[in-house]
C-alpha cells in the first residue's frame, strides 16, 4: 500500500509540471532552450519540406500521419527480413520469416510491441536500434500528435489562410502534423528517455554494444555445454518501452529478466515510466485548451477508474484461487513479490503498455479479468495520446446519450452533435467486439489452429486476451500459446492495424466536423460536462458498455476459470 501511494503521489508531483511544460510545447509557445531546438528542428523541416507556420486540415493531417507510417513500415520491414546481412549483428542472429517480420513490424509501428518472437535471440543490434527502439520512440509521439489535433478541433480550431500545407482551401486548421511529432520527440520524449535510461544504468542494466558473454552453466550436459547471454543497449530501449506506452521487452520474459530489471528501485522507477507520460497528457489538457475544469475532470475521471482497477488486482492475487504462499507466487519474480506484480500488471494495462515483470498466464483469473478489463476500457490513462483520444470517444457518447435522457439537443462546448458524429461513434463502438470476438471465435473454433495449451476456461482467456491485446495497442500475453505461426501472426497483424488507426483518425474527423460548426451560446439548458454528476454518468456508461458487449466472453473465460479454480481447491 505504502509503495502504491507513493507512486500515485509523484506520478502527480512530476505529471503536473511536465504536463504544463507539454502544452507550451505543442502550442509553439517561445522558450528558452528554442536556441538549441531550433538548430536540431531546422534541418528536419528542411529535409521534409516542412513550412512549420502553415497548418493542415485534418485530411492532411491524418494523411501525412498514414503516409508515415507505410514508410516505416516499409523500412522497417525490410531491415528484419534483411538483418544477417546488415552491420552491427555480431551474434549472427538470422533473417527473420517474412510473417514473423510482418507481425513484428505492424506491431510496433502501432505502438503495441505484442512479441511474437523470443527477445534478443531473433533481432540484431541493428534491428532492436531502428526498427524496434526507432518505433519506440516516434510511434508514441505521433498517437500524441494526433490527440493534440483533436484537441485543437474539440476547442475550436482555427480558420486557416487562403491553402494548408496540403494544398487544400481554406478549413480548420488542426495544426501541422510534422512540426507536432518533431518538437514532441525533441522537446520532451527524448529528454525524458535519456534521464530514466541514465537511471537504469546506474541501477545495472546493460548499455553497451558488445557481443554477448558465454558461461558455463552449473548443470552442463554434452548438449548444452554453454550459454550465451545477450547483452546490447538494453537501458535506452527498456527507458523507451515503458517511457512510450510500448513494453516490448529486450528478452522474452520482459522486466521479469534482472538483466532488464535488476534492483526494487529499478521496478519502481520503471512502474513509474508507465504512468508519466500518460498521466503528463491529461495534465496537458487543462492549460492547451485554456479549461482547467475540463482537465481536472477527465484526470478524476480516469484516477476513480484507475484506483478501483489496481485494488481489485491487487485483492485478486492476495485472496483468490491460491491454495497457499507457494501457489501465490507462482510465475512470478521472488525478488518482487505478489502484490507489486499485481500493481504492475494493473497499470501496464490501464496504460497501452504491455510490459510485465510476472508471467499474467499465472495471475489468479480474477486479476487477468481485470488486465482484460483495462484495455476493453481503453481510456484508464491508455497509451500516449491514444488513452485520451478513447476517452473523447466515451465523452462524446455520454454526451450524446446524455442529451436523449434529458430531452436536450446534444451538445459540447456549444457545438451540436448531430447524425454523422454519432455514426462515426457508432462504428467505433461496433468495431472493438466485431474485431475481437470475431478473431477469438476463429481460432477457437478451428481445432488447433490456436494451438493454446488449456482447452479449458483458461484456454479461451488465452486467445481472447491475445486478440484483445493487439487492437487494444497493449502487447502484454497470457502466453501458453504456439502463436509463432502464419495464423496468428497474420492474424494479429490485422487486429493491431483496425485496433490503431480508425480509433486515432476518425475521433479527429468527429472534432473537425464539430469544430466547422456555429459556437451557440451557453444557457441555462447546456450540459455542463466539467461536473462530478457528469464524471460519474461517464463512468457508468463505460461501464455498461463495456459489460454489454464483453459479459459473455468474461463469464466463458476468467469468471468460469475462477469458479472452477475455488471449487477445486475447496474438495
Amino acid at each position: 500500500m505504502v509503495e502504491s501511494l507513493l507512486l500515485l503521489a509523484l506520478l502527480i508531483v512530476l505529471g503536473w509540471p511536465l504536463g504544463r511544460y507539454l502544452a507550451a510545447v505543442m502550442r509553439c509557445e517561445p522558450m528558452r532552450s528554442d536556441v538549441l531546438f531550433r538548430w536540431l528542428e531546422r534541418p528536419i523541416h528542411g529535409l521534409l519540406g516542412v513550412r512549420p507556420e502553415v497548418g493542415m486540415s485534418w485530411r492532411g493531417y491524418a494523411g501525412a500521419f498514414l503516409v508515415s507510417n507505410l514508410f516505416l513500415a516499409i523500412v522497417v520491414w525490410a531491415i528484419f527480413m534483411t538483418q544477417t546481412w546488415l552491420p552491427l549483428n555480431p551474434d549472427g542472429v538470422p533473417n527473420m520469416s517474412w510473417d514473423l517480420a510482418l507481425h513484428t513490424m505492424v506491431s510496433f509501428l502501432t505502438n503495441t510491441n505484442q512479441q511474437h518472437y523470443s527477445g534478443q535471440a531473433q533481432l540484431s543490434y541493428l534491428s532492436q536500434m531502428t526498427g524496434i527502439v526507432g518505433l519506440q520512440v516516434v510511434t508514441p509521439v505521433m498517437g500524441l500528435a494526433l490527440v493534440t489535433a483533436t484537441l485543437r478541433g474539440l476547442f475550436g480550431g482555427r480558420r486557416a489562410g487562403a491553402q494548408n500545407a496540403d494544398g487544400t482551401a481554406a478549413a480548420i486548421d488542426v495544426g501541422n502534423y510534422w512540426v507536432d511529432v518533431t518538437r514532441a520527440t525533441l522537446r520532451f520524449v527524448l529528454p525524458l528517455c535519456l534521464v530514466l535510461s541514465a537511471l537504469l544504468s546506474w541501477q545495472g542494466v546493460p548499455a553497451t554494444l558488445k557481443a554477448g558473454p558465454v558461461a558455463t552453466p552449473v548443470e552442463a550436459t554434452a548438449e548444452f555445454k554453454e550459454q550465451k547471454i545477450p547483452l546490447g543497449p538494453v537501458a535506452p530501449m527498456v527507458a523507451i518501452k515503458q517511457l512510450g506506452s510500448n513494453g516490448g521487452g529486450w528478452y522474452g520474459p520482459n522486466s521479469t529478466v534482472p538483466l532488464e530489471n535488476p534492483t526494487p528501485l529499478s521496478n519502481f522507477l520503471e512502474a513509474l515510466a508507465i504512468c508519466l507520460i500518460p498521466i503528463s497528457i491529461i495534465f496537458m489538457v487543462g492549460p492547451f485548451t485554456g479549461r482547467y475544469k475540463f482537465g481536472a475532470m477527465v484526470f478524476g475521471t480516469m484516477l476513480i477508474m484507475s484506483v478501483v482497477s489496481a485494488g481489485l488486482a491487487i485483492w485478486s492475487e492476495g485472496h483468490s484461487g491460491t491454495a497457499s504462499d507457494m501457489a501465490l507466487m507462482e510465475g512470478k519474480e521472488v525478488r518482487l513479490g505478489a502484490d507489486a506484480s499485481a500493481l504492475w500488471a494493473a497499470l501496464t494495462t490501464q496504460v497501452n503498455n504491455g510490459s510485465v515483470n510476472s508471467m499474467l498466464d499465472s495471475a489468479a483469473p480474477l486479476t487477468g479479468m481485470v488486465a482484460m478489463v483495462d484495455m476493453l476500457i481503453n481510456a484508464i490513462w491508455g497509451g500516449v495520446g491514444c488513452g485520451l483520444q478513447q476517452f473523447i470517444v466515451y465523452l462524446l457518447l455520454s454526451v450524446f446519450l446524455a442529451g436523449l435522457m434529458t430531452g436536450r439537443t446534444p451538445e459540447l462546448f456549444g457545438r451540436k452533435i448531430e447524425g454523422p458524429e454519432v455514426r462515426l461513434l457508432a462504428i467505433l463502438v461496433l468495431w472493438q467486439p466485431l474485431i475481437i470476438l470475431g478473431f477469438t471465435a476463429v481460432a477457437l473454433a478451428i481445432p488447433g489452429l490456436a494451438g493454446n495449451s488449456n482447452p479449458g476456461f483458461h484456454g479461451i482467456s488465452q486467445v481472447f486476451y491475445e486478440y484483445l491485446s493487439a487492437y487494444a495497442n497493449n502487447g502484454s500475453g497470457f502466453e501458453g500459446l504456439g502463436d509463432a505461426t502464419v495464423w496468428w501472426n497474420v492474424s494479429c497483424s490485422i487486429v493491431l492495424a483496425a485496433g490503431r488507426y480508425p480509433a486515432l483518425v476518425i475521433p479527429l474527423a468527429i472534432a473537425a466536423m464539430l469544430a466547422g460548426k456555429r459556437r451557440a451560446p451557453e444557457g441555462s439548458g447546456t450540459l455542463h460536462v466539467e461536473t462530478p454528476t457528469f464524471a460519474l454518468t461517464l463512468i457508468g456508461i463505460v461501464v455498461i458498455l463495456t459489460l454489454l458487449q464483453f459479459m459473455p466472453v468474461l463469464v466463458l473465460g476468467p469468471v468460469a476459470d475462477h469458479l472452477a479454480l475455488t471449487s477445486l481447491l475447496a474438495r
